[in-house]
């Protein structure tokens, strides 16, 4: 039987992923809802009580994601939730807890984690092929300061949440997930109040570049990017009876938001969230 989705945000990045979802097999996944993110919180109690869902993908601003994602787990759905998890720690740790209480699958939806250049990453790490890694340098900008989402700040905007966590879970990845002894942040306040950090940026485009064994990766051409988010999806159907994708462990999403709480803290930037 086919794995049927609810696709909860009706955005650019829901649609990537219903597209992507289009170009499998009919009889492996279907799309069987679709909750724009316009409707009322009573659609959304709908969806998380349709019996005909499997799964979810949060695919709306980041301010919801801990809202509905609750929601949804609660009501003992699978969740495959947009970067960032949430706003804060707080709120991600309340997703990880409710998954493991009601025996659900979990993810943070970094698909980055799903390349096929992360996985040689990865084995090349494994092999020790290069060596004891001492040092770690990400990359990453986008012009997005014309994006209100991405510029204010009560929809999460600024470089970290939304770009910057490319660069950190990375860092992560190749130290196997272990906690940094010490975080030193430096950045800019835009006038909206919103971080800019020097190697995220959504003010000029940067090259993606992972100093380990000298990645650069680009913008790849709209088949392949198309083919990555198939075997995203395929990846995480497969692992439906875990609680969570081993190529995005729950610990790495929960370290990720500490650590990203903390170059806030040292930037000055305070969510309303973070005092609920």
């Amino acid at each position: 039987m086919a794995t049927r989705w609810g696709l909860c945000g009706a955005g650019k990045i829901s649609h990537d992923f219903s597209v992507a979802i289009k170009t499998l097999p009919p009889g492996d996944h279907q799309i069987a809802v679709i909750a724009s993110r316009s409707i009322d919180r009573a659609k959304d109690f709908e969806l998380a009580n349709d019996p005909e869902i499997d799964i979810v993908y949060l695919g709306m601003l980041h301010t919801e994601h801990w809202r509905v994602g609750m929601l949804f787990l609660k009501a003992g759905k699978n969740v495959l939730c947009e970067k960032p998890f949430a706003m804060n720690s707080r709120e991600v740790k309340d997703l990880v807890a409710t998954a493991k209480k009601n025996h659900v699958f979990l993810m943070e939806a970094i698909w980055s984690r799903c390349f096929h250049v992360y996985a040689e990453v990865r084995r090349l790490l494994a092999e020790e092929a290069v060596g004891d890694v001492k040092l770690v340098k990400a990359y990453f900008g986008s012009p997005q300061l014309d994006i209100p989402r991405s510029v204010q700040k009560e929809l999460g905007g600024g470089a970290l949440l939304d770009i910057g966590v490319y660069c950190l879970q990375f860092v992560l990845m190749v130290f196997n997930g272990e906690r940094p002894e010490s975080i030193q942040a430096t950045g800019v306040l835009l006038d909206s109040g919103m971080i800019q950090i020097i190697s995220q940026n959504i003010t000029v485009l940067l090259l993606l570049l992972l100093i380990i064994i000298y990645i650069i990766f680009i913008f790849l051409p709209s088949h392949k990017l198309q083919f990555i988010l198939n075997m995203y999806i395929i990846y995480t159907y497969y692992n439906l009876t875990s609680l969570h994708d081993p190529r995005m462990p729950l610990a790495d999403s929960v370290l990720l938001t500490e650590i990203m709480a903390e170059i806030r803290k040292q930037v000055g930037v305070v969510f309303n969230q973070d005092s609920q």
